[in-house]
């Protein structure tokens, strides 16, 4: 078939899918730019990380960058970011079906995903019990979990990307919390908001993001 016999159906399929790659990619380049550098915080359970990308994934995945049979600090140094940006791709955004839910909770929770794990799924799934949807929170997108997200999507379109930022919002500080050498990812040594806390807010509609009084009445109890 020539190019003039082409349907333009068929090259309207391939424009969008070409959009939507460039898309995700984006996304995942902007993920590893927030992550920033190689970091290896004693109060990080991550251990050593280099661009959102912690040491204990590299070993999972044996990404053995060295080649000396082990995976450790060093390997995670040697990380690039094209590297980390495929990393995302696949095992952060493809493979848990992260790309099957509503357009618009891509990009939060696929940022979630890369910060917590399967923890970014178990946010949503209370989410969507809390909106009526019976799904097991499990930490597992199955088709129990995408349909529901769906529906929810479907009945609160303009909400449910605020409501699963605020979840998310609330879970760090559940973890500042319970675990006092946490609360510098929430909150600055200058007393205002943390990374953790401007990184959810960053996907949070600014009418819904806290005010410096109301962010000090949240953390009044930390000391």
């Amino acid at each position: 078939m020539s190019a003039s016999e082409v349907c333009p159906t068929d090259n309207r399929f391939e424009q969008e899918a070409h959009m939507a790659d460039k898309t995700i990619t984006a996304m995942a380049e902007e993920i590893v730019a927030r992550e920033g550098g190689y970091v290896n915080d004693p109060d990080d359970p991550g251990g050593a990380t280099k661009y959102g990308v912690t040491i204990h994934t590299m070993r999972r995945l044996g990404i053995d960058l060295t080649g000396d049979g082990r995976v450790d600090a060093e390997d995670v140094r040697r990380l690039s970011r094209a590297q980390a940006v495929e990393i995302f791709l696949q095992h952060y955004y493809h493979r848990p079906r992260i790309a099957e839910l509503p357009a618009m909770l891509h990009e939060t929770v696929f940022d979630m995903y890369v910060n917590a794990g399967a923890n970014a799924v178990r946010i949503l799934q209370r989410l969507l019990t809390q909106m009526g949807e019976p799904v097991a929170v499990d930490g597992v997108l199955g088709p129990q979990s995408l349909a529901a997200a769906r529906r929810a999507a479907a009945r609160a379109p303009e909400h449910i990307a605020d409501a699963y930022g605020i979840a998310r919002r609330n879970y760090y500080f559940r973890i500042a919390d319970r675990r006092p050498a946490s609360r510098k990812y929430a909150r600055t040594r200058a007393g205002g908001k943390g990374g953790w806390i401007r990184r959810a807010e960053e996907f949070i509609s600014p009418r819904f993001h806290m005010s410096e009084a109301e962010f000090q009445e949240r953390v009044a109890a930390w000391g």
